[in-house]
């Protein structure tokens, strides 16, 4: 696919997570527009993810560690005509679209996640099964920059590096906010490429708007062949709504009907 078709979904993945985020007056938009081009990437060029295979085995999978971003996934599955169950549904009560992916209620979300660290210990046994039953279909994993200061994290890269899990392949939205403010000043988990790669991970850093960058990292972590890799993709928190970006305070805060139009305006502008 075209980067220009690329930039076009992006554009209204992020709109759609500013719709439900605004309607249900809750949820995350900072990190989920920071992900919203890896999540584009991933849904309409890297992975193997239709209709016709939703529900089966035998296709890529994809599990999203920062939970608290399930707008940013439900809006990729719509944008990909993989939903059926309604945006604006979004955190209100009996809805499918819960504030974190429930992979019981939903087609199309592959783990349920939102306790941070366990969405990457998922995907390795996912990624340790598919090699068990010698399904070589690939496992993505996203994880937050923040969530990399919870120890099951390690536990689990350590895990997959023994195993020689090369069918596995994790990013790191790496905008250096979380809910308190800069990850380095909270409890610094960095050097994370570092960290990974001690721990026997093929390490690639990448732009993570950057379609061309994106690319040629999947490129080179599916040729692979002993190593699990990890994609450390320098991102801004609140990407494409400039009074958001790099601001920790829009990390969990919903905006006002007017805050709203205003980044509307914004992203239709671009």
């Amino acid at each position: 696919m075209k980067n220009q078709k690329l930039i076009l979904h992006a554009k209204n993945i992020r709109k759609n997570v500013l719709k439900m985020i605004t309607t249900a007056n809750s949820g995350h938009p900072g990190g989920s527009l920071s992900a919203a081009d890896i999540l584009c990437y991933l849904y309409f060029e890297e992975m193997d993810i239709r209709q016709d295979n939703l529900k089966g085995i035998d296709r890529d999978r994809f599990v999203l560690s920062k939970g608290h971003a399930a707008p940013v996934l439900y809006a990729t599955l719509a944008e990909k005509k993989l939903l059926t169950e309604d945006l604006l549904s979004f955190r209100q009560i009996n809805s499918k679209l819960q504030g974190h992916p429930n992979m019981n209620y939903v087609d199309g979300v592959d783990m349920s996640t939102g306790s941070l660290g366990q969405g990457i210990s998922a995907a390795v046994g996912m990624a340790l099964a598919n090699k068990i039953d010698e399904n070589d279909h690939r496992i993505y994993v996203l994880l937050g920059d923040g969530e990399c200061e919870e120890g099951q994290v390690w536990e689990a890269a350590m895990s997959a590096a023994h195993y020689g899990l090369n069918n596995l392949c994790a990013i790191v939205d790496l905008n250096y906010l979380q809910i308190d403010g800069n990850i380095q000043d909270v409890m610094n988990p960095m050097p994370i490429d570092e960290k990974f790669a001690a721990f026997g991970w093929n390490v690639i850093v990448v732009n993570g708007h950057d379609y061309d960058q994106l690319r040629y990292a999947f490129d080179l972590a599916r040729k692979q062949r002993r190593k699990p890799t990890m994609i450390l993709a320098h991102t801004i928190k609140g990407k494409g709504v400039s009074f958001m970006e790099n601001d920790p305070l829009w990390h969990g805060s919903a905006p006002n009907a007017a805050q709203y139009e205003l980044a509307i305006r914004e992203l239709d502008g671009e």
